[in-house]
């Protein structure tokens, strides 16, 4: 899969954002960890290697730097975050350390890499179970390097330019990728545009964590959504998080529309501060290292769900820029058998897992900054 959150074009970290719902789930479960984490010394800790830049903002960074992708961070009048210029500094020397390229076999490895895995939804399986999808590059891999950074038992001055700094500002934003699932799963298609197991067939195309997918919404839905139809991996990053949110009016004056979302937004991040999550908590025994691999295999049965809600057609192969191949198609939801559409659906699971990446997050860093 290939797509952030979203890019936001910013001038410094001072700036007040536009609102979009895709940043609005990683800024919420940044806020979490940021709350839960107050008065604590691991809160401490993330306030001084941050220069006093909450989880909130940071959680935003990694898809904000995407901004750099086409002309650097050198390019005259590109923004920087001159606020916080340690920071700004480290964060230009990670980008070129891991340049975006669409070349997959470089040595060297794109930042958007480390955002996503795609491990195959069918047949079923685990992480550790399958070669398909999986890289050294993955999101598992970049949240093991992050905490052995931050732990001390990985070098500050790596080849990846990941310094503790960087480590906290990656694993804000990649803990919820990791708990959305088509950042963990997708679906590969044979030649007939039926689901294919690519350890067995070699043929079988992705669609890229349904960044490949065109999503159909029923007209209902659709007034729900705002769009007739969207791409299936960016319903997920937006829309799902879009939807756990009041439904306002489009002739709403601006202003009030913003401070209605906020007073939501707000309420939304009391309530999972003040309830713990269900089924948060990884078994005792699995070393921190392996969470993000536990976590991992958790949401690919949601992301198993996802598409197994959904009825393909027109599945074909269509090549990208770099003459790859990928699988294109378009998706319709399935009669519902617990009565629940599937954006009703995709929002609950959703809410759950902000909720519970809020919570970790904040064990995640507790526990890397003894």
């Amino acid at each position: 899969m290939r797509g952030g959150l979203l890019v936001l074009l910013l001038v410094s970290l001072d700036c007040t954002s536009a609102l979009g719902y895709g940043p609005v789930g990683h800024q919420t479960i940044g806020e979490v960890a940021d709350r839960l984490l107050a008065d604590k010394p691991a809160g401490e800790k993330v306030r001084q290697l941050l220069d006093g830049l909450s989880l909130q903002k940071a959680a935003v960074i990694p898809d904000e730097i995407k901004g750099w992708d086409k002309n650097g961070p050198d390019a005259p009048g590109i923004f920087h975050y001159s606020s916080r210029p340690r920071i700004d500094a480290q964060l230009v020397e990670y980008w070129k350390a891991n340049p975006p390229t669409l070349d997959r076999n470089s040595p060297v490895p794109s930042h958007h890499w480390f955002h996503y895995t795609d491990v195959p939804v069918f047949p079923p399986q685990t992480y550790a179970q399958g070669k398909a999808g999986r890289t050294q590059w993955d999101i598992v891999h970049a949240m093991r390097y992050c905490i052995a950074v931050l732990k001390g038992d990985a070098p500050e001055q790596n080849e990846r330019k990941v310094t503790k700094r960087i480590a906290i500002i990656l694993l804000a934003h990649f803990v919820g990728d990791l708990h959305q699932p088509l950042h963990v799963g997708a679906e590969y298609f044979n030649d007939a545009g039926q689901a294919a197991d690519p350890d067995r067939d070699k043929s079988a195309l992705e669609d890229q964590g349904g960044n490949t997918i065109s999503l159909r919404h029923s007209p209902a839905e659709a007034a729900k959504v705002g769009a007739a139809s969207s791409k299936l991996h960016g319903f997920w990053d937006n829309n799902a998080v879009q939807l756990n949110l009041p439904q306002l009016a489009k002739e709403m004056p601006k202003e009030e529309r913003r401070e209605r979302t906020d007073e939501a937004l707000r309420a939304l991040v009391d309530e999972f501060v003040r309830h713990e999550p269900a089924k948060w908590r990884v078994a005792s025994a699995t070393a921190i290292e392996s969470w993000p691999e536990a976590w991992a295999d958790e949401i690919l049965p949601v992301a198993r769900e996802a598409h197994s809600r959904l009825r393909f057609n027109n599945v074909h192969a269509e090549q990208d820029n770099s003459g790859g191949l990928f699988a294109s198609g378009v998706a319709e939801e399935k009669p519902p058998s617990d009565h629940l559409e599937y954006e009703d659906w995709a929002a609950r699971i959703v809410h759950d897992e902000m909720h519970k990446a809020g919570w970790r997050l904040a064990e995640l860093l507790e526990q890397s900054l003894r």
